[in-house]
């Protein structure tokens, strides 16, 4: 059972007030909506559900058990920049994973380096004592939240329509976390290349709002 103060703890970490800077990336999002490969909320739904599936999502939280339980973060970290499809997508992580651990060792006092997102919250909830699925649950919604605040934006979505597409997710992010619990490092991997590319068109896209 997670206690009040673990619960409260991730969602400060998971909060758009933590100074990531998740809101300024779109994983690619930006030129799917711009190349008409997303342009509704059923369209998104689908979209964020096989990122989610058989993409970042699964991966992500894949590391992030993985550094929970390393004493040493560092390989799995590597791991996790050679698995980013793009430039953008490597920025992407290393950035938000970067300003995770500043403000995480300038608060809690523990000596974060620079990782990659994922790797950088496994780590650090372990040392903070987390429960390691709920926070792999929490990341991935987090995760999700953030692309369908994206996608309000950039669709345009209303506010309602846009969580009515997040609101099914839920169970997913559930047990995307459990299941990663069981998987070891050879089970990364992905097919979304849909979204792979558009991450890499992003990169030249001529009008953009978003880093990636």
């Amino acid at each position: 059972m997670i206690t009040d103060a673990a619960l409260l703890t991730l969602a400060q970490w998971l909060s758009p007030a933590y100074p990531v800077g998740a809101f300024s990336y779109s994983h690619g999002l930006e030129w799917a909506i711009e190349a008409q490969q997303v342009t509704n909320a059923a369209s998104f739904r689908d979209w964020l559900t096989d990122i989610l599936q058989h993409g970042t999502g699964r991966n992500d939280a894949i590391l992030l058990c993985h550094a929970y339980r390393a004493d040493d973060p560092s390989e799995i970290d590597e791991l996790a920049r050679a698995f980013a499809p793009s430039a953008e997508r490597l920025l992407e992580t290393e950035q938000q994973g970067a300003a995770f651990c500043r403000t995480t060792t300038a608060i809690w006092g523990d000596a974060l380096p620079a990782l990659t997102y994922p790797v950088a919250l496994g780590h650090a909830a372990a040392r903070q004592g987390l429960p390691l699925q709920q926070t792999c649950a929490m990341y991935l919604h987090a995760f999700a939240s953030n692309l369908t605040s994206a996608a309000i934006r950039l669709v345009p979505l209303g506010q309602t329509e846009g969580q009515a597409s997040l609101t099914p997710l839920a169970p997913l992010c559930q047990t995307l976390a459990a299941e990663a619990l069981h998987l070891t490092l050879d089970d990364l991997g992905g097919s979304v290349m849909l979204a792979d590319i558009a991450s890499m068109k992003h990169e030249t896209q001529y009008t953009r709002l978003f880093r990636s």
